[in-house]
């Protein structure tokens, strides 16, 4: 494409919305189109995702990434310069045999990934179209593009909020025909969540992706919580505004005991006990999605459990598939779950998350885009879930900048897209 070789790429060091260092990526392209990543970081991480590189050290308490941003620019850099952005695959796979590692352990998965949606979003800007657009025309997704229902994660517990409930999120889902009116039902259950917890003694204060922390006695009283302060903002249960959970059940599992402990309540399950309290969930309250609801490596627990979660619920793989082709694949032949939550600094690359999307779709799973819990004021994510026609967003609650910008971003794809 005349004008969209790559002139220069730069990466720097910056921080993320936990205060951590992360890496920033800024590639211009010959026609003088640049446009700057940033990639997230996640607090509760799968053990068979890419690997982020760290500096170790005393320097940012050993987290800081200069040599990520070293190898970006200099080893990828050099191989990358001149080459067309609108060759998504190409860059990316260079970069992928530059590292020669199976987790990307040489480069650093954030490296990699910097400069894979630097040179996407350079490219849109070269073409004079919304990154969404873009991304449509670099990977040609068959589904028409689309605005995805909201996972709005309002009440945190588990390694995101020092365990203050056992499952590390609690979610609502608005389900309402236009993502304003979405955004709209989200926020004022938010506020009214808010007021409940307040004036039932509760503290306030948001966690890492901007939900409530309250020390509660189990799950159920979340749930509770929550179906009450959807009604008491006007809305039906449900109908109007679904539940959803992360278990993330990974950090539970006892490898020694084959069981899950629930720490904050106190109690050991069973692959088969625990599968009867999900299932008591569902009856009880509107619960249309079940991340991770067993060990990211404890297959058998999901097989088991899919035939009948999956009546009511998405049963979705966060830890369990990690973004990873392979690992989605067997989860398809297997039976083992019916969606994925996709994180594209799992995998490392724009192009490998795009191959786990459309492996998905065309598998029949719902598919999730997601954020993660140490995030930037990048928008990307909400883009990737328009162009790929994703069934759900993840991104957070109805506060902190960095969760809220991707609500308002794709407020204005509404808008981008002639809904708005």
């Amino acid at each position: 494409m005349i004008g969209a070789r790559i002139s220069s790429i730069r990466a720097r060091e910056v921080l993320d919305s936990r205060g951590n260092p992360t890496v920033a990526c800024r590639v211009t392209l010959s026609s003088g189109a640049s446009a700057e990543s940033m990639v997230p970081s996640g607090a509760s991480t799968g053990v068979h995702e890419v690997l982020e590189l760290r500096d170790g050290g005393k320097r940012y308490g050993g987290k800081g990434v200069l040599k990520a941003v070293k190898n970006v620019n200099t080893t990828i850099a050099r191989a990358v310069r001149g080459t067309d952005a609108s060759k998504q695959q190409k860059i990316d796979y260079a970069m992928i045999a530059l590292d020669g590692t199976e987790n990307k352990s040489k480069l650093g998965a954030n490296a990699v990934l910097a400069v894979s949606l630097a040179a996407a979003q350079a490219l849109a800007i070269h073409r004079r179209m919304p990154l969404w657009k873009s991304l449509r025309k670099t990977f040609n997704f068959p589904k028409a593009a689309s605005l995805p229902m909201p996972t709005m994660n309002v009440l945190n517990g588990g390694a995101h909020a020092n365990w203050s409930l056992d499952v590390q999120e609690c979610m609502i889902v608005p389900r309402q025909r236009n993502m304003a009116e979405r955004v709209r039902a989200g926020a004022e259950v938010f506020h009214v969540l808010k007021a409940l917890l307040k004036n039932s003694g509760y503290p306030t204060t948001v966690g890492d992706e901007g939900g409530f922390a309250p020390k509660l006695k189990n799950v159920e009283e979340a749930f509770m919580l929550l179906v009450k302060a959807i009604r008491k903002a006007g809305y039906r249960p449900g109908t109007d505004i679904a539940l959803a959970t992360d278990v993330a059940s990974s950090e539970m599992y006892d490898k020694r005991d084959k069981k899950y402990h629930f720490k904050t309540e106190n109690k050991v399950y069973s692959a088969k006990r625990l599968l009867q309290r999900y299932l008591e969930w569902q009856k009880a309250y509107p619960l249309i999605l079940i991340e991770d609801p067993f060990g990211e490596d404890d297959w058998d627990s999901w097989k088991m459990a899919l035939p009948s979660l999956s009546k009511k619920s998405l049963v979705v793989g966060d830890d369990f598939f990690v973004t990873n082709v392979k690992r989605l694949k067997r989860g398809i032949q297997e039976k083992a779950a019916n969606a994925i939550l996709i994180k594209p600094n799992q995998i490392g690359s724009l192009t490998e998350t795009v191959d786990a999307i459309t492996t998905a779709q065309k598998a029949g799973f719902a598919v999730i885009i997601s954020h993660r819990s140490g995030e930037t004021e990048d928008t990307t994510i909400a883009d990737l879930a328009v162009a790929c026609s994703a069934e759900h967003i993840k991104t957070g609650s109805l506060s902190r900048s960095d969760r809220v910008a991707k609500y308002n971003r794709l407020l204005a794809i509404e808008q981008e897209m002639g809904r708005g």
